[in-house]
């Protein structure tokens, strides 16, 4: 058994090299909509049920297609008023099933990146070659209808697989070149940007993308209250704008907009936006400019910081 993914080495939060901002930001914010599609009737895996109840699951599915016909557009204005471009956390399919979604979002030159095709069909039971094709096509798909070259990857449902980021980074690398800043948003464990390990040894990068405050699981899973998340969000605001003074740091905030767009629970993600807006020397970006502003001012001094510190020269000895 693996003592831990190999994904990412030991690297203690204190101490590290500096990390710093566009105009002497001390935290970098950005909001990810996941935009997403599920369908009705769904191929069965056998690993894993799409639905709680037996399917076709009509309540599960009209839900989220709430989200798609009412909640963007609520999401997506509140979202102009405070001149946040979202970075969309995409199910591909949409590009098919919702095109009017996905040229409102164009308009705004909000980022795309890929969620796979559907969110009910998952990587786990896979064979190689069936993810990889899958991985390209949804690169593909972005690039076709918004003509955004795919920066970033979140498995379908978090269903990713061990060879899931080298399957993402060779696609990129394959479709566009060395230029794009490549990232994951499957890993969970920083609230920096950081190297992460693939088999092309290309660079590759894990951006903070935060479950603790992603709405389905506050809303769905922990069955927090609005005003509760309200609070939630400043706290974890407050923290890592204190700590950002001395090293810059990452604020994500996941979204779906059959969750933070229902009526009762809007006026609390606002406050939560205005709040953190409110700050000068915040950097409101999409995740493709912090990772690229990272790939090309942090990346390699963080990779060294790794390499020196004493776990990491004694495990490769």
């Amino acid at each position: 058994m693996k003592p831990n993914p190999g994904l990412y080495d030991y690297w203690p939060y204190q101490n590290r090299p500096k990390i710093t901002w566009p105009n002497g930001a001390r935290l970098a914010f950005w909001v990810a909509p996941n935009i997403e599609f599920y369908e009705l009737d769904p191929p069965q895996n056998p690993q894993r049920k799409p639905w709680p109840t037996p399917h076709p699951s009509v309540p599960g599915y009209s839900i989220r297609d709430y989200g798609n016909r009412v909640g963007h557009e609520r999401q997506m204005a509140l979202l102009d008023k405070y001149e946040i471009r979202g970075s969309i956390s995409l199910s591909v399919a949409l590009c098919e099933h919702h095109p009017e979604i996905i040229s409102m979002c164009r308009d705004r030159n909000w980022e795309f990146f890929s969620h796979g095709i559907y969110n009910t069909r998952y990587t786990y039971g896979m064979t190689e070659a069936i993810e990889k094709s899958m991985i390209k096509d949804s690169i593909e798909s972005i690039y076709k209808h918004t003509g955004q070259r795919c920066a970033g990857y979140l498995a379908p449902a978090l269903s990713h697989s061990e060879r899931t980021m080298d399957l993402f980074s060779e696609a990129g690398y394959e479709l566009f070149g060395d230029e794009a800043a490549f990232y994951t948003c499957d890993l969970f464990h920083d609230d920096q940007p950081t190297p992460v390990h693939v088999r092309s040894g290309r660079k590759f990068i894990s951006m903070p993308y935060s479950l603790e405050m992603n709405d389905t699981i506050v809303y769905a899973v922990n069955k927090v209250e609005p005003r509760q998340y309200l609070q939630m969000l400043k706290r974890h605001f407050d923290r890592l704008y204190e700590e950002g003074a001395g090293s810059g740091t990452v604020m994500c905030i996941p979204t779906h907009n059959y969750q933070i767009a229902c009526p009762h629970r809007i006026k609390a993600f606002e406050e939560a936006l205005e709040y953190i807006t409110g700050h000068s020397d915040v950097w409101v970006a999409t995740g493709r400019e912090i990772a690229s502003h990272y790939l090309h001012n942090h990346y390699d001094t963080a990779v060294r910081a790794i390499a020196s510190h004493p776990a990491n020269e004694k495990s490769a000895a």
